[in-house]
């Protein structure tokens, strides 16, 4: 009952927060100026940038089967569906909604275990950040910003470095963690059994978790599967910066795909902010900085803004609403998936007695495909 209530309680405080930066975003705005900008907007760009946005849908999906599949296979249609609806989850809750996604594959499709879900996520997470940030710093080697901002342009460029060697680091980190598993999982799991106060359902969790991270990261030191997930996160990327193109385009904006890919990173740091509505307030705000960066008016910047956010994810909350029709998954369902019970139960599944066996082999699969 108390998880249930904080839970509800911090839910309350981030709806709050976006409350706060919607009403910082537009108390100087004319919204008048606004919705003239959103009516006078290219209908056609803008319909042919949701289907580009839908494709990077299915490009996701690929991607997430690419990552699965050191873990087991899965179906396209299970992870197209799971895809969408996790998308659509992170637009209505916010980043609470991360937990729908992997939640959900495991129920649509039993041979996936609900560990491996999860953690292919936080894998996904990686090449994401890595994707956008290495974009926006290589980017900025050519980028030209207007002649009046070319002090403030500095500092972004100094920024794009600092997050580009960040990630950088966080890559070899990872690199370095999947090729000493063995070693590192083994000292930490006589560490553990050492600390008698920690359960023993805890210390068995975490290791197999980490067993289970250890082996989707085989991506990052086998070329073939890193060539290939690497490939489909370049099309999901590919396909994100070109529907937001037209999205600037359906505007009236004669700007590139540098330009594209320039307010692209601003959008990146805005969708950090944990609010529902997929960042709701922080993504607006931080990605009509970047606008006003480049020139464009404030009404303008504000209604590409909202248009690009609901571009970005209105697709996904439709077939997230499509699947609920038909049903294929049920609001108490998805509830429950998100409830501290539903993810106590999903551990408990990796730490059970005959586990002990598996956690056998995926110790023996991780060292033979060192």
């Amino acid at each position: 009952m108390k998880s249930s209530s904080r839970k509800y309680i911090e839910f309350g405080a981030l709806c709050a927060l976006a409350v706060g930066i919607l009403w910082w975003f537009g108390r100087q705005l004319d919204w008048a100026g606004v919705r003239s900008a959103v009516s006078q907007s290219n209908r056609y760009l803008l319909g042919l940038a949701v289907l580009v946005i839908c494709l990077a849908y299915l490009f996701r999906a690929y991607r997430w089967g690419a990552l699965l599949a050191p873990l087991g296979p899965t179906s396209l249609s299970h992870l197209f569906a799971a895809t969408t609806v996790g998308f659509g989850a992170v637009f209505l809750m916010g980043r609470m909604g991360e937990v729908v996604r992997p939640a959900v594959l495991p129920m649509r499709d039993p041979r996936v275990r609900a560990s491996s879900s999860f953690v292919t996520i936080m894998v996904e997470r990686v090449y994401d950040m890595m994707a956008v940030v290495v974009l926006f710093a290589v980017n900025l080697l050519w980028f030209t910003p207007p002649t009046n901002v070319g002090t403030e342009f500095s500092r972004v460029r100094i920024a794009g470095i600092v997050l580009l060697v960040l990630s950088i680091a966080a890559v070899a980190g990872l690199t370095w963690f999947r090729r000493r598993s063995k070693s590192i999982i083994g000292s930490l799991e006589k560490g553990l059994d050492r600390l008698g106060f920690i359960p023993v359902r805890l210390r068995r969790a975490l290791i197999s978790i980490l067993l289970q991270l250890a082996k989707s990261l085989r991506v990052l030191v086998d070329a073939r599967e890193l060539a290939v997930t690497i490939a489909w996160t370049a099309m999901v990327w590919a396909g994100i910066t070109l529907a937001n193109w037209l999205v600037l385009r359906a505007f009236g904006l004669r700007f590139g795909i540098s330009e594209a890919i320039f307010i692209l990173g601003w959008s990146l740091v805005g969708s950090l902010v944990p609010t529902p509505g997929g960042a709701a307030g922080a993504f607006h705000a931080a990605t009509a900085a970047g606008l006003i960066f480049l020139g464009v008016t404030r009404e303008t910047a504000a209604a590409v803004s909202i248009v690009m956010h609901v571009v970005d994810f209105g697709p996904a909350v439709v077939f997230g609403f499509f699947y609920f029709v038909r049903g294929d998954i049920n609001l108490t369902r998805l509830r429950s998936l998100m409830s501290p019970e539903a993810l106590e139960h999903a551990v408990d599944d990796e730490i059970i007695e005959p586990d002990e066996l598996l956690m056998k082999q995926q110790r023996e699969t991780v060292t033979t495909s060192e």
